[in-house]
């Protein structure tokens, strides 16, 4: 009897492996209005290797997917994420606050080549405050990628992991991806593109204000930042968390809270964050 009951939970398991891939083909299908062979073998490589424990929700199904890269599929791994990507969908402008690890970055670079992939936006602009830099960025040595690319890094190294080298090479060529320090954006309309402003809580209220209004026709944008890691000066105020209180309950947009429950990072990662809480409210 032993026996007949591993063999129905193998076959229950392939079962369930099967309805895994034909559940994954089909929202690859209806995002791209096509299947090759290589999503194929990629889908039937993730399901049967089990490669993301968390990509299933305490529930049942499977979370949605953001974007298919060529080694694996990027979806929110938690709640919290899940949340957030679906904030996207139903609004322009969506806020997201929380510590570091959860995903705040990495998830808005899918979210946006996604849009750019399907063509519902026609660039992506990527923005970071130089908060350390500073006045003092215009004297440094080389030209302006040089000076600002460790701030901008991150974004970078997000973008290496969902593009092929040579297309980024070329949308960072012809503009169709910027990244660029925060400050250079001033003056700009940003029609049908999908904007991403990074560390939001190192910008001053004038920058955020600035930034917002950038946006033009058919454009999103998501801001993102930890409002527990601000090195603004202790005389200024945080255009983050001023902004709370301005635009919260104005349709079309949406602030996201993340917590330790959403770090995606090594373990400890979620630990080190529940110390400094602690630490901080002694």
């Amino acid at each position: 009897m032993r026996g007949n009951e591993i063999i129905l939970k193998g076959e229950a398991d392939e079962l369930n492996d099967l309805d895994r891939i034909f559940a994954e083909l089909m929202i690859l299908l209806n995002r791209n209005q096509a299947i090759s062979d290589a999503d194929v073998e990629t889908v039937i490589s993730l399901v049967r290797g089990h490669a993301e424990d968390a990509t299933h929700r305490d529930g049942g199904g499977p979370r949605p997917v953001v974007l298919y890269t060529k080694t694996s599929a990027i979806r929110p791994k938690t709640d919290g994420q899940e949340e957030y990507f679906a904030a996207i969908e139903k609004n322009d402008i969506v806020f997201v606050i929380g510590p570091a690890g959860t995903g705040k970055t990495y998830l808005a670079v899918a979210i946006a080549v996604a849009y750019l992939r399907d063509r519902r936006v026609e660039r992506i602009i990527l923005a970071r405050p130089a908060v350390e830099a500073g006045e003092s960025l215009g004297f440094l040595p080389g030209d302006l990628r040089e000076k600002v690319d460790p701030y901008l890094r991150p974004l970078y190294d997000a973008l290496h992991d969902m593009m092929p080298s040579d297309k980024l090479k070329r949308y960072l060529e012809t503009g169709v991806v910027e990244i660029v320090p925060l400050a250079y954006m001033r003056g700009r309309t940003l029609n049908s593109a999908f904007v991403i402003l990074d560390e939001a809580q190192n910008t001053t209220p004038s920058q955020m204000k600035m930034l917002l209004t950038r946006l033009g026709i058919y454009s999103k944008a998501i801001i993102t930042g930890d409002i527990t890691q601000i090195d603004l000066p202790s005389t200024t105020t945080s255009g983050l968390v001023q902004i709370r209180e301005i635009l919260t309950g104005i349709e079309g947009i949406r602030f996201v809270y993340l917590s330790d429950k959403d770090v995606v990072r090594h373990r400890l990662v979620r630990d080190i964050i529940k110390a400094y809480d602690a630490y901080d409210h002694q």
